[in-house]
């Protein structure tokens, strides 16, 4: 993220998230025409999205996937309007030519929840561009990644820094510099909600392979479960308080980058650690 997010600790940066999809999870249909999607991306920008991150696959637990020319449909007209209204864009995919399309497009931004393990030539398309990459940890598409929640005998946090590892190593050989790497742990994916909480607690571990980090957790299921009353979760769109927390927690750890929904909300949680971070004290009365 080399125009609009730099990897400077201590910096956090805001991507706001624009699916241009009929199905997913937490806001699913709201924004899939062109016009609705760049409107939206336009009013997150209004209230302070650094990053506009455009997604036309949902990524759900469950979800079957579109087709490729339909998922280009989806984002590319979006892309192109927004990059040219001067927005840093972020494309959503795990896809190779949709990858290469957007980035024809005007983003600049290549986020792929695969890490590159469901379409490797997407590394190719980066590492011939001046993209940025974020490489998340995963491990199965949405259908299937239920089946994949086993972390033994090394736990979740040593199996995801293993295997955000071993993707790294396959980025770096693809040609894509490093200083152009974000890497992602994938909450929510091929995970239980205690193992989120783990990957969090343990954030810094993440940290260890060298390149700054994004962390998604807006809205999300865990977030859900930990809220749950009478074994019922939370509701998506009740979630927002406790992500809030959650932010404020990762932003004064580090946390380069956050992809969220609530863009306003977020900004006022960072605009309270910068508050708190740049305070001097004062003289007393």
């Amino acid at each position: 993220m080399s125009q609009g997010v730099p990897s400077v600790a201590r910096v956090t940066r805001v991507m706001g998230i624009v699916n241009v999809t009929p199905d997913s999870f937490s806001d699913g249909g709201r924004w899939d025409t062109t016009e609705a999607a760049v409107a939206h991306g336009r009013e997150l920008l209004a209230q302070g999205a650094d990053v506009l991150d455009i997604g036309g696959e949902s990524t759900r637990p469950g979800a079957t996937r579109p087709v490729v020319a339909e998922e280009l449909d989806r984002v590319v007209p979006v892309i192109r309007e927004l990059a040219a209204g001067g927005a840093v864009v972020s494309v959503d995919t795990m896809r190779a030519e949709v990858a290469a399309a957007a980035l024809a497009a005007g983003a600049q931004i290549v986020n792929d929840v695969s890490g590159g393990l469901a379409d490797p030539r997407i590394l190719d398309v980066v590492a011939d561009s001046d993209a940025s990459y974020v490489a998340m940890h995963w491990r199965a598409h949405a259908d299937r990644m239920r089946d994949f929640t086993d972390y033994s005998p090394d736990g979740v946090v040593a199996a995801v820094r293993r295997e955000l590892g071993e993707r790294l190593d396959a980025v770096l050989a693809a040609g894509v510099p490093r200083e152009r790497v974000f890497l992602d742990p994938g909450l929510g994916f091929a995970k239980q909600p205690r193992h989120n909480w783990e990957l969090l607690a343990a954030i810094d571990v993440l940290r260890e392979l060298g390149c700054p980090l994004l962390v998604g957790a807006s809205r999300k299921s865990f977030l859900g479960s930990l809220l749950a009353v009478d074994g019922s979760p939370r509701p998506v769109d009740q979630r927002e308080h406790a992500h809030v927390a959650l932010v404020t927690v990762l932003a004064v750890r580090g946390v380069e980058v956050l992809r969220v929904h609530d863009v306003r909300a977020t900004r006022d949680a960072l605009a309270v650690v910068a508050a708190l971070r740049d305070a001097t004290p004062g003289e007393t009365a």
